[in-house]
């Protein structure tokens, strides 16, 4: 990240972030009446199973199709929280008869619980920021704290991200500062939590290796083995009490349910969408000439998932095959980060990290577009070419999730929180960057904030394939095709994506 340019008083910064704190949350306040995913349903089981049956008995429960599917430290953390709903309504963690429980109760309890666990989220965003000139500082305060996207997915859909990400900003930056064991721990901690952040540890650990391991073999080896010990005691932590239990392999299944396919029921905007449209193209095409060419048994294109032959002509998918992609992707980062290991760059290269997974992966959701939007907030602030690149990327993440909301009293909120966003972020980026100048130091000459004519002809056509899916396609289809607006975003947001991921990887390799 960025050098230090000031030493803010810390009770100074804190009551400005708390400002943007506070705005944030009377937001989520006004949005605890409006549309829930059956993620709700979900989380709100887990505080009853937590809360009602013996550890050992919490990856085995089939009282309800929501089976617990999170780490260790998730499952203890909704324990926790189901103390405080069992006081509130008892019925909320009744295994049995608390099924599908809707009671404004259940829904009030769980709604806050996210808004108080963003605290997280407030502590990682300072800690993250404290170095930094004011403008930039807040500048960043505005992305993060006031995300559309992680309202979008945590005060609407209903998850539990802005707790998760506070954590990762908190550890990297702790990476930032050169304080590596403390950056490592708090990764490790956070994998306990939620086992997707996976993405990055391959970053992660060549970069402890080459910055914190350095100095010599006896030297390297001994810290190596600090590091070694301090991830081991916390994964003992998490896990130990069900390998006691004998039910560490159960652990594992829940947490890796392969069989559920390669795309999630609405398509990530990723590589594999291509993909998909290619096979079909290519068996339409093969049809039409005459070919006899078998449907696929799952069918992509109603929006159902599954592992069984999904594919006409091109090869099937594994989730071996999506690892390895994944890791041919993210290759040349953790090449640069083994020769330059800097602090400056973590950031950039966990983010990068996080866009191979969520393009290349196996059965991607499209909320892990947060993931890397996230920490490219942090990033948007460190040069003008930053900032037009991230200003891209948050309109397309955003956009992306708008199918998550498909109620319509919803829709006039997910399209104000996204044009807000954008208004905020262009008046942001234009007060910093209107001293900006192009060519040399002494030469140059002044600019503001503008991008390029690619970027506006792609921004346009984010507001056709809105018009297309929301008024035309019904009017001119009625119901037929329900599947074909919700392609046209995937598939219109992936090209955004991949732009952003050869964009973040030239970054990396170009970064002096």
């Amino acid at each position: 990240m960025m050098e230090m340019q000031e030493s803010p008083q810390t009770p100074v910064v804190m009551a400005q972030l708390s400002w943007f704190f506070g705005i944030a949350t009377i937001v989520k306040l006004l949005l605890i009446p409006s549309y829930h995913s059956t993620d709700l349903e979900v989380h709100r089981h887990w505080l009853a199973i937590t809360h009602s049956l013996p550890l050992s008995q919490w990856y085995t429960d089939e009282t309800s199709e929501w089976t617990l599917d999170y780490p260790p430290f998730f499952a203890y953390l909704e324990r926790f929280l189901s103390m405080f709903a069992h006081l509130i309504d008892p019925q909320i963690v009744h295994l049995h008869h608390g099924l599908n429980y809707k009671a404004n109760s259940a829904i009030y309890f769980q709604r806050m619980s996210v808004i108080v666990s963003d605290l997280f989220l407030l502590y990682g965003v300072y800690r993250s920021t404290l170095a930094l000139a004011s403008l930039k500082r807040n500048l960043i305060w505005l992305l993060v704290i006031w995300s559309p996207g992680l309202l979008i997915v945590d005060h609407l859909h209903f998850q539990y991200n802005g707790f998760l990400f506070g954590w990762l900003l908190l550890s990297l930056s702790f990476l930032a500062q050169g304080r590596d064991v403390m950056g490592g721990f708090l990764f490790a901690v956070l994998l306990c939590f939620k086992h997707l952040f996976a993405v990055a540890a391959p970053v992660y650990f060549v970069y402890l290796l080459r910055h914190y391991c350095r100095g010599g073999l006896v030297r390297g080896f001994a810290r190596l083995s600090v590091m070694g010990a301090i991830v081991v005691a916390v994964f003992a932590a998490a896990y130990g009490p069900f390998v006691y239990h004998g039910q560490i392999q159960q652990v594992i299944r829940r947490m890796f349910p392969f069989g559920r396919g390669l795309c999630h029921a609405y398509w990530a905007p990723n590589f594999w969408v291509f993909y998909i449209m290619l096979d079909k193209g290519i068996a339409f095409l093969l049809r039409k000439f005459g070919f006899n060419i078998p449907a696929p048994v799952a069918s992509f294109t109603g929006g159902l998932v599954g592992d069984a032959s999904p594919f006409a002509i091109l090869p099937q998918v594994t989730p071996l095959t999506t690892f390895i992609m994944v890791l041919l992707a993210l290759s040349p980062c953790l090449f640069r980060t083994w020769k330059d290991p800097r602090p400056r760059l973590i950031v950039r290269s966990v983010a990068y990290a996080y866009t191979c997974g969520f393009l290349f992966g196996w059965h991607v959701h499209e909320k892990a577009s947060l993931h890397f939007s996230i920490p490219l907030a942090i990033v948007a602030v460190e040069s003008l070419e930053d900032a037009k690149h991230y200003f891209l990327l948050s309109i397309v993440s955003c956009y992306s999730l708008f199918p998550l909301l498909y109620e319509a009293q919803e829709y006039p909120i997910k399209v104000l929180l996204l044009l807000l966003h954008t208004i905020l972020m262009w008046f942001s980026f234009s007060a910093q960057y209107s001293g900006s100048l192009r060519g040399d130091k002494k030469g140059g000459e002044k600019q503001g904030f503008e991008v390029g004519w690619v970027t506006k002809s792609y921004l346009i056509g984010v507001v056709v394939v809105e018009i297309w899916g929301q008024f035309l396609h019904p009017h001119l289809f009625g119901d037929k095709l329900p599947f074909v607006p919700l392609m046209l975003i995937s598939m219109y947001c992936a090209i955004g994506i991949l732009y952003s991921w050869i964009w973040q990887l030239k970054s990396i390799l170009i970064s002096s």
